[in-house]
């Protein structure tokens, strides 16, 4: 059995991933926030899974997405390498395709020094998941769910999104682990989403009747060129199909929005 070790004993998708992989990997985690990482013996790990970082913050100047998402990501690898580490699996971000933001500035920084690291002896595999969604998790989806509840009628929006469920996620993190993955990849769910649809089955799940217009459609096609979160919540960002989807997408759709909602399958 691998042993792994995970960075980021706080972060929302390595304590999950720890939940879910229970018994098919020996896990153990730690918290990175402060230098003590320095003296931890990676030795007898064969991949460490790199979750700490800065996510789901307003973007200000005194923010540190560089230090944090790249110099401390970097040094952490290094570490790994040094001593015998065979994977190291950087949580990326679809915002790499956007680096004119710091977070995906700083997440695509990391991903170009980690190049410089990649050897047959240390493999780094690179995750660009898209919006990752589950019960208890922050950012755009817990958002989405407030609106459902509260707006007594939703913008009818045709966009379709990536978006991939934390059990599916997990899942593609234990084949890439069980395979010894290098190279980018892109995990989501089986479906494209639309977030007007979306709306609709959080609503449906709270016992209520979610109406739509497109009356508001023109403003939010004028905010989503202003306001990024609204370009997150009504625009259009896909991946391309891999085609390997269903080999690691546990839950389907509906299920892991009733999941994400209200913590039930």
């Amino acid at each position: 059995m691998k042993n792994i070790l995970i960075t980021g004993a706080n972060s929302y998708i390595g304590m999950s991933f720890a939940k879910y992989a229970r018994g098919k990997f020996n896990i153990e985690s730690i918290n990175v926030r402060d230098d003590k990482w320095k003296e931890f013996d990676f030795s007898h790990f064969d991949t460490v899974l790199h979750c700490a970082g800065i996510a789901h913050t307003a973007p200000k100047k005194d923010v540190p997405y560089m230090a944090v998402n790249c110099d401390l990501a970097v040094n952490i690898a290094k570490h790994a390498k040094t001593a015998g580490v065979k994977q190291f699996v950087f949580l990326s971000s679809m915002s790499v395709h956007d680096p004119k933001s710091p977070y995906g500035a700083s997440k695509l920084a990391a991903e170009q020094k980690f190049q410089v690291l990649a050897s047959d002896c240390f493999n780094i595999c690179i995750l660009r998941p898209p919006m990752v969604y589950g019960y208890g998790c922050k950012g755009n989806f817990p958002r989405l769910v407030k609106l459902a509840t509260k707006l007594p009628f939703f913008a009818n929006i045709k966009n379709q999104r990536s978006m991939i469920y934390i059990d599916n996620l997990s899942e593609f993190i234990c084949q890439a682990i069980a395979e010894n993955k290098t190279g980018t990849h892109n995990p989501q769910n089986t479906e494209y989403v639309n977030t007007t649809e979306l709306v609709k089955l959080i609503a449906d799940l709270h016992g209520r009747r979610m109406p739509t217009t497109k009356l508001f459609n023109p403003i939010i096609k004028f905010l989503q060129k202003k306001i990024e979160p609204f370009d997150k919540l009504f625009g259009n960002m896909t991946y391309t199909k891999a085609g390997d989807e269903a080999d690691y997408n546990v839950v389907d759709f509906e299920d892991s929005v009733q999941a994400a909602v209200k913590g039930e399958k």
